[in-house]
């Protein structure tokens, strides 16, 4: 992303602060609508400050990306008057903090799975699993969970340069719309996660590389990108085509490791005596070894 951190931070919070605006119209917003002549998508930036209570010029400021000082109760109101859930409130407190001075400290992000970690994958025998970084970086993963996602790590984008990451192949490798079956909302997914991300980190130099070559070489990826959407990576389901045992409609849990700042352990559970635990079966009977497998650039 071209700019200062500065102005990238600017920018940042003058887009994220618009789009959530013209999100909300003055009948969601509980306001009353005189005339049918609006300018405007959404709230005018007079109704915002109304809604959050603060002076008009003040709410001009702040999306004009100042959001240095803005005390937690300047940011509650926004909230409020936004609407916003728990992962946009998050991500608005973390360019108000980013943009503080006192607050500016880069992000320590663990580069390396530990032993520990390595021998808890190697256990989970009957489910697939891998640890991945805030990039979608993936760092090791067990048989099975390699087993699961060969797909992404015979890419030919990771026979060069490593490590594999699920975004980058999302967006850039054709073979994605296969594997992942439904693609839209995987490809959403993964850029709201990486838009929360750039939040809470910043100044991940890497992160910030490979948005800026995900944003250049994928329309796809750029369009999402400019919605400044963002969500967090907890559970759900996954829905997935895999060329050996065909469709499966995955339960997953992402949890922090809280020793390992940055990285995720990823895993996914099928209902017992089910068709995507039976395909697991298969697969496991497929893979070559029961060991955790870290990628290339390990």
């Amino acid at each position: 992303m071209p700019g200062t951190d500065k102005e990238n931070l600017a920018a940042e919070v003058r887009e994220f602060l618009r789009t959530r605006r013209a999100r909300i119209t003055p009948e969601r917003a509980g306001l009353p609508v005189y005339g049918g002549n609006r300018r405007v998508a959404g709230l005018r930036r007079e109704e915002v400050a109304l809604l959050a209570g603060m002076s008009v010029d003040y709410y001009v400021r702040l999306e004009r990306g100042n959001l240095s000082g803005a005390s937690d109760s300047v940011l509650e109101g926004l909230a409020h008057a936004l609407q916003l859930d728990e992962a946009e409130r998050t991500h608005l407190y973390d360019l108000a903090r980013a943009a503080t001075p006192s607050g500016r400290r880069a992000t320590v992000t663990a580069s390396r799975v530990r032993p520990t970690i390595l021998r808890l994958l190697d256990s989970m025998t009957d489910v697939p699993a891998y640890v991945r970084n805030a990039r979608f970086d993936v760092l090791a993963a067990n048989a099975l969970g390699r087993a699961l996602y060969a797909p992404v790590f015979d890419s030919p984008l990771f026979v060069q340069r490593g490590p594999v990451n699920t975004a980058r192949f999302l967006f850039l490798d054709p073979a994605a719309k296969d594997f992942w079956a439904d693609w839209d909302k995987g490809a959403d997914d993964s850029v709201a996660f990486l838009r929360t991300e750039t939040g809470r980190a910043p100044h991940d130099k890497a992160l910030t590389d490979l948005i800026g070559e995900l944003t250049t070489k994928s329309d796809a990826f750029a369009h999402r990108w400019a919605r400044h959407d963002v969500k967090f990576h907890r559970s759900g389901v996954k829905n997935l085509h895999h060329p050996l045992v065909g469709d499966l409609a995955l339960p997953y849990e992402a949890m922090d490791l809280r020793s390992d700042p940055g990285l995720r352990l990823n895993f996914y559970t099928p209902e017992p005596d089910s068709r995507e635990r039976e395909a697991l079966a298969l697969l496991a009977g497929w893979a070559r070894t029961g060991t955790a497998v870290t990628s290339r650039n390990d």
